[in-house]
Formats: C-alpha cells, sequence, structure tokens
C-alpha cells in the first residue's frame, strides 16, 4: 500500500508491475534462478569454510601431534586443504536436480562444472601425493640417489592426461574412449610432442638400471661445461652446481648419447689419485762422487738406500775386475737416481698417503723440455680443498729440496733470460 502511494505521488502507475509479476510468471521464473544460485553458491561456500576450519584443522592437528614425518609432508602439501573442495561439489551435485528441477538445461550445466571441479580436485590431489611420496623417498637411503623425479613427473604426466580425456568427455558428453581413438590417429604428433619428454624417460630408466649417475655423484662433461655435484635428475634436464657455483642443466637423454665422466669410483675407493710430473734438465744428470753420497748420508729418509747401495756397488766393481779409475767402466749411482728414491721414499712417509694403493715415482720418455719424473700416488682426503692442499705440500718440499741434489727444473727463457745472454755475449 506504501509503495502504491509512492508511485502515486510520482504519477507512475504501478498496475504494469502487478500484471507481469502476476500475469507473467516468466518474470518470476527468470528471477527466481539467480536467487537460487546465490542460495547454493553461500550454501557451498558454508560447507567449504566448516569442512576446512572444523575437519581439515582437525587433522592437522592430529598429525601434527605425531612422531612421523610423512604426515607432516602432507599437511605442507595441502592435501587436506584441495579436499575440501570435493563436499561442496558433491553437496551441488545432489542439490541441484531439486533446487533446479524446472530448469532442466541450467541444472545439467551446473552438474557438470561440479563433476568437472570434483575431477579437478581429484588430479590436483593425485599429483601432490606424487609429489609427498617424492620427497618420501628422496629422503629414503634406498632410493636417495635414484632419479625418482623422472618417474614421478612421468606419473604427473600420465595423470593430467587421463584427467584431460575425462574433462572433455564431461564436457562433450561423448565416451573417453572415443577420445583415445582420436589420440590414436594423432600419435606420430604425440611423439613430436613430447620427443624429449620420451628420450629423458627412457634416458632415465637406462641410468637408473646400469646405476651410471646419482643425485650427489661429482661428474664432469666438457661439452655442456659441467664439472660438479649432481642436484637433481628428473625426467628432461639433470642439474649439476659447477665448482665455480654456478648450475649447469643438461638435458638427460645427453648422459645416454654423450660421454661423460663420474668421480664416485674415486669417491667410493680409498683415495684420490695425484698425478704430476716435473720436468728435469738432462743436462743436470751426472754420476755421484763421494762428496755427494757423503751428503746424501745425512738425509734420513735415503741414508740406509745410500748405504746399502754403496756397498753393493762395491761388490760389483771388485767383481769386474777392470780399471776401476774410470767411471764408464765401473757402477755408479746417479743424483737423478738418488733424487727418485728420495721423492719416493717421501711420498711413502706422508701420514696422507695411502700406501696401500699404488704408489710410486716413474721417468717418462724424455721430451723437449726434459725428462719427466711423474709422482704418483692416492691421497686419503678426497675433499677438493685439502686434496689440494696435500698436493702442494708435496710438490712444495720436491721442487725446493731438488737444488740439494744438483738437479735443475726445466723453465722455459723468459726475456730476462735474453737480456742476460746479450749483456754476457758483449765484449
Amino acid at each position: 500500500m506504501l509503495l502504491n502511494q509512492e508511485l502515486y505521488s510520482l504519477q507512475i502507475d504501478p498496475s504494469w508491475l502487478t500484471y507481469y509479476f502476476d500475469a507473467d510468471p516468466k518474470i518470476a521464473y527468470y528471477l527466481s534462478l539467480p536467487l537460487l544460485l546465490l542460495g547454493l553458491f553461500i550454501a557451498c561456500f558454508v560447507t567449504w569454510y566448516l569442512t576446512k576450519k572444523i575437519i581439515v584443522n582437525a587433522i592437522h592437528r592430529l598429525f601434527l601431534k605425531t612422531k612421523t614425518t610423512w604426515d607432516d609432508i602432507l599437511i605442507e602439501k595441502k592435501i587436506f586443504d584441495k579436499l575440501a573442495y570435493i563436499i561442496p561439489a558433491v553437496l551441488v551435485i545432489f542439490l541441484v536436480p531439486i533446487l533446479l528441477a524446472k530448469y532442466a538445461a541450467v541444472s545439467g550445466y551446473v552438474v557438470t562444472l561440479a563433476k568437472i571441479l570434483i575431477l579437478f580436485v581429484i588430479i590436483r590431489t593425485i599429483n601432490a601425493m606424487l609429489s609427498v611420496l617424492n620427497e618420501i623417498l628422496s629422503q629414503s637411503h634406498i632410493f636417495k640417489d635414484k632419479p625418482i623425479s623422472s618417474y614421478i613427473q612421468v606419473l604427473n604426466i600420465l595423470v593430467y592426461f587421463v584427467g584431460g580425456i575425462l574433462v572433455l568427455s564431461l564436457l562433450l558428453g561423448k565416451s573417453p574412449f572415443y577420445f583415445l581413438g582420436a589420440m590414436g590417429a594423432m600419435t606420430a604428433v604425440l611423439l613430436l610432442i613430447f620427443k624429449d619428454t620420451i628420450l629423458g624417460f627412457v634416458a632415465s630408466i637406462q641410468m637408473s638400471v646400469y646405476d651410471m649417475v646419482r643425485v650427489g655423484d661429482w661428474i664432469a662433461m666438457p661439452k655442456y661445461d659441467a664439472d660438479g655435484d649432481v642436484m637433481s635428475i628428473n625426467l628432461s634436464t639433470v642439474k649439476v652446481q659447477n665448482w665455480d657455483k654456478t648450475i649447469t642443466t643438461i638435458p638427460t637423454y645427453a648422459f645416454i648419447n654423450d660421454s661423460f665422466k663420474n668421480w664416485r669410483g674415486m669417491s667410493n675407493s680409498g683415495g684420490r689419485r695425484i698425478k704430476r710430473a716435473i720436468y728435469l734438465k738432462v743436462s743436470s744428470f751426472e754420476f755421484c762422487d763421494q762428496k755427494m753420497l757423503d751428503r746424501f748420508k745425512q738425509y734420513t729418509l735415503i741414508r740406509d738406500y745410500i748405504i746399502k747401495k754403496e756397498n753393493e756397488i762395491d761388490t760389483i766393481n771388485n767383481a769386474l775386475m777392470q780399471n776401476q779409475t774410470n767411471i764408464v767402466n765401473t757402477k755408479s749411482l746417479t743424483n737423478i737416481g738418488v733424487f727418485r728414491v728420495y721423492a719416493e721414499n717421501y711420498i711413502l712417509a706422508n701420514p696422507h698417503i695411502n700406501t696401500e694403493m699404488t704408489t710410486m715415482v716413474r721417468q717418462l720418455d724424455p721430451t723437449s723440455k726434459g725428462l719427466p719424473l711423474e709422482i704418483y700416488c692416492f691421497s686419503y682426503e678426497k675433499e677438493w680443498e685439502k686434496y689440494e692442499q696435500i698436493k702442494s705440500d708435496i710438490f712444495d718440499h720436491l721442487l725446493t729440496i731438488i737444488s740439494q741434489f744438483e738437479l735443475e727444473v726445466f723453465e722455459e727463457p723468459t726475456g730476462k733470460d735474453f737480456v742476460h745472454l746479450l749483456d754476457t755475449a758483449k765484449p
């Protein structure tokens, strides 16, 4: 009555409102639909909110009290938060056919969307569960160095593939097998699109079966400028953190097609190899006279060797029955030979060297730079920094003491050497 008086004061005839509301049911039909949808949305929101606040939070509190760690990962990945969306969707599926009985077309669309939402939530939940499985297995000692991520990614792709087909099936109202048949006709295209994925998957299997690469291995792959520890192995790439802290990403299938060096054998062995040569001038080699031998006897590492060799040489020279005043006709020690024994004894006495593994000082073929005297041994320490310190200490000592044996290390001539030569040649 009040509305009629107000409309009359505005000189608007309200009879047309009464006419459309009372006489035309279409207006009531179309106006009631948004009201029902709004009420349905509010009911779903309330249901979701209560589910999350009551049920999900109760599950979280229960899991946080347990001593196991895997249930904490479930909370971290928000598995139950995702599942909370399913209850409102199920509520829609049951209520919509009743509430929207007069709106068959709209009811069908809403139910379809609710089913798609449930399917989408299930897909995301399964993938989250796979992530949880990946994290749990990665922490296990058995699977820690295995390419679990590659297999998890394959399962993720499979889940998305099956979920996509089911979504299309719901939207278009056709059987999932219909789309599978269509996919069969597109095999060549699919192979082209997922070429790297397929190659990576096959490579991951081969790497796992033949135990070629593990997470944590030190590898060197010059083609990709990679030299460092393997951080992760997944379906498409292998991440390597180089020693300069840069990260190199290598295609997984490259480990099957290209060559690389894996230092795991060294890491698992009793030591890390030291192999380096000192180039000595051949012109500095000479026989040892008695004065040199007496000086060498003062060196603890070779004293017994010198005394033993002197006795052996005297016995041999006496047996030769020749003129012993000529050095050509007698057997004598050489400064290079004595230094080689000194270097070997010095390495054997080093507490950082694993003497149970191959340990020797050997001569290589002479070159234009002199005679290479190679140190070949293995250090107990495998860590890079400590290993380099041990190696440096060995060569610091040998290169410094080498002059005591009247030997010279080969060096390329520098500008200063040429200037000195010219000054010497001046009259």
